[in-house]
């Protein structure tokens, strides 16, 4: 087990830096210079020359790369002038309204992923099964963009259901960061309830896709089970459909369900922009569209490795619960 630890930990740091290099690469290739940017269009020589050595951008590129590294898993990830103020506080404080869409994306996708295709694959139905296949079809294959505007005109403009892309509503003591956190610790049932308003319709447009991909994933697992020696051996042994189904069958076809759901929630917290500057959320996704239209430096390229760190970090995190869980795995 410790061997297993131990490769499963360098790969993620190896992982990690082959992050940092792309993303130190593709941000230098771009055409704009940042010392202009910040200094503006009128700028002398000489400022544009003090601007570059105040943002590091005179030395070699080597020492440039190993300041960047140095200096983002230090804290110092650099200063937002579009906004103003270091970026690491401005990511501090718009990760944890990701962090909780994300969250309850999530959630509603996997528990109904998980009880609807149990629940069809149990009652052998065709006209269920093709059902729900046909729904995974649909769900994977909607674009979240046009399914966030989709929501907003029918349940917002039509019918007045839910409330508009206005954010997260109004805000509690902060404890946590997550609003629905805070009401409950705080005892507010109803601000806790319209917390979880304002995050519905979001968070059904981020977890549609990922609804699809689990329904299709688990069913796979369902039916390759099935087929298994073993589950002729505990028929013969005349074991219960419900005992062999939900004792037997399920945990075996379940295991890679749960390491594709680690990596949809990591997926989900940093790969929700679009949704959030639908429906206005002031998450890390809408920082980070204001960060690509200021042409902020150091707000994209923060954003960027902090987004392969968490897929990373979540990905390792499964890996190991996965090896925890199943033996053959560590064997391998």
């Amino acid at each position: 087990m410790t061997r297993f630890v131990v490769e499963r930990i360098g790969s993620a740091i190896l992982t990690i830096l082959g992050a940092s290099i792309i993303a130190f690469i593709v941000l230098r290739a771009l055409p704009n210079d940042p010392a202009r940017l910040i200094a503006g269009p009128f700028a002398s020589d000489d400022v544009l020359n003090a601007v570059r050595a105040q943002m590091g951008l005179d030395k070699p590129l080597v020492a440039q790369y190993v300041d960047y590294l140095v200096n983002f898993f230090t804290g110092d990830w650099g200063f937002s002038y579009g906004a103003g103020k270091p970026v690491l506080p401005l990511v501090a404080e718009r990760l944890p309204a990701s962090a909780e869409l994300a969250i309850v994306a999530f959630v509603g996708s996997f528990a109904a992923a998980v009880i609807l295709t149990v629940l069809v694959s149990f009652s052998r139905s065709r006209l269920l099964d093709g059902a729900l296949r046909m729904l995974s079809f649909v769900s994977v294959g909607v674009p979240p963009f046009w399914i966030s505007l989709l929501l907003l005109m029918l349940f917002f403009e039509q019918l007045g259901w839910f409330p508009g892309p206005v954010g997260r509503g109004p805000a509690p003591a902060a404890v946590t960061g997550l609003y629905t956190v805070d009401y409950l610790l705080a005892g507010n049932l109803r601000g806790a309830v319209d917390a979880l308003w304002h995050l519905a319709l979001p968070a059904f447009a981020l977890a549609l896709g990922s609804f699809g991909y689990l329904v299709r994933l688990l069913r796979a697992n369902l039916l390759d089970v099935v087929h298994e020696p073993f589950v002729t051996v505990l028929h013969s042994k005349g074991v219960a459909p419900v005992t062999a189904h939900f004792r037997h069958i399920l945990p075996n076809a379940f295991l890679p369900t749960l390491t594709a759901g680690g990596l949809i929630l990591a997926q989900l917290i940093g790969g929700s922009v679009l949704v959030e500057q639908i429906f206005t959320w002031p998450g890390i996704g809408t920082l980070v569209i204001d960060g690509i239209t200021r042409q902020d430096y150091a707000v994209v390229q923060s954003f960027i490795l902090l987004s392969a760190m968490i897929y990373i970090v979540v990905n390792l995190a499964v890996d190991l619960l996965y090896g925890y869980v199943d033996p053959r795995v560590r064997r391998s």
